[in-house]
């Protein structure tokens, strides 16, 4: 490597052991290499890649690099979230000069590992009112999407109200059917939470409990994964 206006150089590679869809913490040491300081807009970063350097996610969440004279040395905490699905990938930790370029793009080498990442793990919680059952199959879909990485999984409503409750208006997002729907733009209903998740709580549609999907959080919408709904003594038509 040429040693150029903007360059790293990075210290023992970290050990991790990551899980799909969650947020880690990596300690890493970096120098600057380079013959300009570090100021505003350089960024720490990462890609995650397939076996063959494809990326997988190219655009890794940035944490501020800090700001060192050319020859400094130092250590900066980085937070990685992990790719969805699980599996064998290859992290490369890299720097970007916001707005100009990514360090590696000037021929400054990547500091990459080749991780297998678990499937996510954690015992999900659902609340579901009076009236309200699991479908046949439902508890796969929510676990296997679980483990695919998402912290949140919510499903389709399938309505059983006979001629005297029809299907209220209100449930037609959320007909069964079709698989993994991502942005989903209506509320969730009765979602399969992991530990330590909150949800903003919203308005009931058509009586059932309703939420906003996670800003911080991996979530999908499955239609295969189906809830039972009566009506509930007193309900009205929506």
């Amino acid at each position: 490597m040429s040693k150029g206006p903007l360059a790293v150089a990075w210290g023992a590679p970290p050990e991790l052991a990551p899980q799909a869809g969650t947020l880690a913490h990596v300690r890493l040491e970096v120098a600057n290499a380079g013959t300009v300081a570090w100021h505003d807009g350089v960024n720490v970063a990462y890609h995650w890649l397939d076996a063959r350097d494809n990326p997988i996610v190219w655009d890794g969440v940035r944490t501020a690099a800090p700001r060192l004279r050319p020859g400094e040395r130092t250590t900066v905490d980085v937070t990685v979230r992990s790719p969805i699905p699980p599996g064998p990938y290859r992290l490369a930790f890299d720097l970007v000069a916001e707005n100009r370029a990514w360090f590696s793009e000037l021929g400054n080498p990547m500091l990459a590992l080749d991780l297998v990442v678990a499937p996510r793990e954690g015992e999900p919680s659902t609340s579901l009112p009076e009236g309200v059952e699991p479908a046949p199959g439902w508890r796969d879909h929510v676990r296997a999407a679980h483990a695919d990485g998402y912290g949140v999984v919510a499903g389709s409503i399938e309505w059983h109200g006979g001629l005297l409750h029809p299907r209220p208006r209100a449930l037609a997002p959320y007909v069964p059917g079709g698989g993994r729907v991502p942005g989903f733009d209506a509320p969730l209903l009765c979602p399969s939470v992991l530990p330590g998740i909150e949800l903003e709580r919203l308005g009931d549609v058509a009586g059932l409990p309703a939420f906003a999907a996670p800003r911080d959080e991996p979530w999908i919408y499955d239609g295969r994964a189906v809830l039972r709904a009566r009506p509930r003594s007193g309900r009205r038509r929506t």
